[in-house]
């Protein structure tokens, strides 16, 4: 047994010595003067007895009691105070600092300091014991067991604690809300255990990104949060969201597997946005949601307007769940017209939502239909509707009448999408050749090859396919070559309203060429003037489109006005 003995009376160190000189269970006894002294010795030792006296110059006994039991594992040595005081209430203070026993110097014995001793290690044993166990319970309850960062819980209580203090010193702090993006398809393609290895490379970037002094913490699924506290400036956030962006722009290797994982992060900042963690957590979490609309692997900071417009959101999907249910929505038609006999040739169906209490109108409310996968029970009624109306309009007026639908990106993703519409067809008795499938450019960005095979298939089943928006961006030309279009749309906003937009012309003009060329139909969309009219007409573009004929409208007046003889 190795023995530290503390004490700064020599008389006093030669009265334990001589105690502990017959006792055969110590193999080494060491003495200094002083607390700092033994401060050290400890430090650069180990002991399992650590003799203290409490009155020393300087530092006191408790004071190196507190000291070292507020190092790891509670400084691994059992503690026996000595004090020529019998004061109840001295004894009791050093108990309480942590010391095992406590022994009067009058008392020492080699006897009484034997038990003292043995007394004391068994008491220190039992409180490592204890200890230990209370630092694995916590360890569970703070720890996240996958990545070994904090937990929910643990940052949840931590932020309360930055926040109440930082009440008083007035910095700055910053929320970092971490989502990656696409992640569900990495689980969907590799299985969960090639996700949670993911998860663990992604902490591991992370972390590379931090100086140290920031709470990192993984919230649930593929959720992270960090906490900054004392920032300067409010924008200094910003240099670690954009370190974190860019250290996951490379491609990730797990198990001979390539796998590319961006992160859309959203910034909220105390006390500039928010007074509590509540309030502060919803709006990085806001921030994040908005960073993601923005096109994924992004950065937002939360601003009030962000409130607003994520509350009506919020609203909008919630009527739009009853909306789905009750199938409170409305098909409105506009005609699309043959450039050279100026008569109706088709209509496109444009979804309406008549008695949204919000107002809410179809660029606002199919995007949160796509994002909440409420658009699938939405295009099915769509595709419904609009193939009865067609079927009916031509039974009663014309079989050549053609009807667009537009097709977004998620609808794209369901294998169902080919069977809906081939029962659809022999319910109403419309042949596919009298369907024309819109899709913008975006829905065709995320290429693959389910998605190519249900376009292909379309194809074959013999609906027309129409790139919608064309001209606008993206990857137009790159479609073309990879899908079997028969239709482009170009957009409305390369339309030019007079001659002198000279650039608009040029690449109208160009676009109408270039189509032509490659034997494809060509709708103009937009067409709101006489000149543009004119100009689609010398272009020899097909079809036009717009509220220079007609704005949509109900399927009553399109029959009343344009198909009745």
């Amino acid at each position: 047994m190795d023995i530290l003995l503390v004490d700064d009376d020599a008389i006093d160190r030669e009265t334990v010595k001589r105690a502990l000189r017959n006792n055969a269970s110590v193999t080494r006894l060491r003495e200094v003067h002083s607390a700092e002294e033994g401060l050290k010795a400890v430090e650069n030792d180990r002991f399992d007895v650590l003799l203290l006296d409490y009155r020393m110059p300087k530092v006191d006994g408790i004071e190196m009691v507190i000291e070292l039991r507020g190092r790891p594992n509670l400084g691994e040595t059992a503690i026996v105070m000595m004090s020529t005081s019998d004061d109840e209430v001295l004894a009791l203070s050093c108990l309480q600092a942590g010391a095992q026993d406590f022994i009067t110097k009058s008392e020492i014995t080699a006897a009484k300091l034997q038990r003292s001793i043995i007394q004391a290690k068994k008491r220190f044993e039992l409180e490592k014991k204890l200890y230990d166990s209370y630092c694995q319970v916590r360890e569970l309850a703070e720890k996240d067991s996958l990545t070994g960062l904090s937990n929910r819980y643990h940052f949840e209580e931590a932020l309360k604690v930055s926040i109440s203090n930082n009440v008083r010193f007035q910095s700055n702090i910053a929320l970092l809300l971490l989502d990656l993006d696409h992640f569900k398809n990495i689980n969907d393609t590799y299985g969960h255990e090639m996700g949670d290895k993911l998860l663990k490379c992604v902490a591991k970037r992370i972390n590379l990104c931090l100086r140290g002094n920031e709470l990192f913490a993984r919230l649930g699924g593929d959720e992270f949060a960090i906490l900054i506290t004392g920032l300067k400036y409010i924008n200094d956030a910003t240099a670690v969201a954009k370190r974190i962006i860019e250290s996951l722009e490379a491609p990730i290797d797990i198990d001979g597997h390539t796998v590319q994982c961006g992160v859309s992060v959203g910034i909220a900042m105390h006390p500039h946005n928010a007074d509590t963690a509540e309030e502060l957590t919803k709006y990085a979490d806001i921030a994040m949601y908005r960073a993601k609309k923005q096109g994924r692997n992004q950065l937002c900071y939360f601003e009030d307007a962000m409130q607003e417009q994520f509350s009506r959101c919020y609203q909008i999907e919630t009527q739009l769940k009853s909306a789905v249910i009750q199938q409170d929505f409305e098909l409105f038609y506009q005609p699309v017209i043959n450039v050279q006999t100026k008569k109706i040739i088709g209509v496109e169906a444009l979804i309406r939502w008549p008695n949204s209490s919000l107002n809410s109108t179809p660029d606002e409310f199919i995007p949160i239909a796509e994002q909440t996968y409420l658009i699938d029970k939405i295009g099915e009624w769509v595709l419904e509707k609009a193939i009865e109306q067609i079927s009916d309009w031509q039974n009663k007026f014309n079989k050549s009448l053609t009807m667009a639908i537009n097709v977004s990106a998620v609808q794209l993703g369901q294998a169902s999408l080919l069977s809906t519409i081939k029962h659809l067809l022999n319910k109403y008795n419309v042949s596919a050749g009298s369907i024309v499938l819109e899709f913008t450019e975006t829905a065709l960005l995320n290429k693959d090859e389910a998605s190519e095979q249900l376009i292909n298939q379309l194809d074959e089943l013999g609906c027309k396919l129409a790139l919608d928006d064309f001209g606008t961006g993206f990857s137009s030309l790159s479609h073309l070559l990879n899908y079997p279009i028969n239709i482009v749309k170009l957009d409305k906003s390369l339309l030019p309203t007079d001659s002198s937009e000279v650039r608009h012309l040029s690449i109208v003009k160009g676009l109408a060429a270039m189509a032509s060329i490659i034997g494809l139909h060509i709708v103009a969309e937009g067409v709101e003037t006489q000149f543009q009219c004119d100009l689609c007409d010398a272009l020899n573009i097909d079809e036009l489109q717009g509220y220079f004929f007609e704005k949509a409208l109900p399927a009553k007046d399109i029959a009343q006005k344009w198909l009745m003889p």
